[in-house]
Formats: structure tokens, sequence, C-alpha cells
């Protein structure tokens, strides 16, 4: 496994061995050691998957409030995303910045996104899915999020507008933090 560091602080593109031959491939995707070793957190708490039918479909922004903030380990398994990381940890240089990466199942990248990040994505094709990896149990009581439009962060979507989200996702109030 190969792991980059990315312009937010502990946000890291972790791109997994891909062994390929003539059946297809055969990728490793976790290697708890190879985290430890880094100082990452390796406890997982649940793995979750989410579906998506439709291009420009956006998921999003998300984060857990402590004591049930979490890391996630984020994949794409179909399809392709534009995964957006947006710090939201006050005392980190890099508040209020995000970053893009584009995980796909051909490219095998996951993205490591620590506590204190929100997190979300824009579906670039039909039929996309994605395996997160979470080091917390999910708290409705919990749940935060920001809007994917809130002028605060200026995020860019490279499809624009989404073709589908939901309403609390649309709908989060204007950042003030």
């Amino acid at each position: 496994m190969e792991f980059r560091e990315t312009a937010l602080p502990g946000v890291l593109i972790v791109d997994s061995d891909v062994f390929e031959d003539d059946r297809g491939s055969f990728t490793r995707a976790w290697r708890p050691d190879e985290f430890r070793a880094r100082g990452l957190e390796t406890h997982i708490e649940q793995c979750m998957m989410a579906y998506n039918r439709r291009r420009g479909t956006i998921r999003g922004m998300h984060f857990q409030a402590p004591p049930f903030d979490e890391v996630k380990l984020v994949r794409a398994t179909r399809g392709v995303v534009y995964d957006v990381i947006l710090d939201l940890r006050p005392e980190s240089p890099t508040f209020k910045k995000w970053i893009a990466v584009e995980l796909s199942a051909d490219n095998h990248r996951i993205v490591y996104i620590p506590k204190g990040l929100a997190h979300g994505y824009q579906t670039l094709s039909d039929d996309a899915e994605l395996m997160y990896f979470v080091s917390a149990d999910y708290s409705p009581a919990h749940q935060r999020g920001v809007r994917y439009s809130d002028p605060a962060f200026g995020i860019t979507w490279p499809l624009g507008a989404p073709s589908a989200i939901n309403e609390r996702d649309a709908t989060y109030p204007d950042f003030t933090g």
C-alpha cells in the first residue's frame, strides 16, 4: 500500500496493492499493521455501503460530533465519484478548506478521513457504490452536516447542481463556525 499526504493534515490517499492476471485482479484494501505503523486509527466499528442510481447525485457533507466523532476509510467499489473532504477543525491551519479525490472501482483508491472533517461526494457515473469503514458507532443524536453549496466553503462540484439529493443535505443552514 502507498500512503500519500494531501493538503489537509491527516487526510491520506491510500493506493492499494493490486495484483492482476488473466483472471482479473486481487486487491489488498486493508492492512491494519500498515495503518498502525503510521499512527493511524485501525479500530473499525462498522462497515457500510452506499449505492447511488444516478450520475450527479450528491451525498454529504456529513460528520459526527464527539464523543461519536469518527475516522472513515472510503472506497468506490462500483462506478466513479468525486469525493470531497472538508476540514471543520477550528484549530487546523486548513480550517474550512476542502480537497477532492476521484475514487473509482478501477483505481482501487481509498481515502483516509480523520475525526473533525466532513465528507461527501458527487457521483460521476450511474450505479456508483461506496464502501465505508468507520471507527465509531452511528449516533443519530450526534449526526451533523453542512450544506454542499454553503458559500463559506466554496466547494466546486464537477457536474454542478445535484441530479439527486435528500432534503436534509440540501437544507443545512449556513455555516457560522
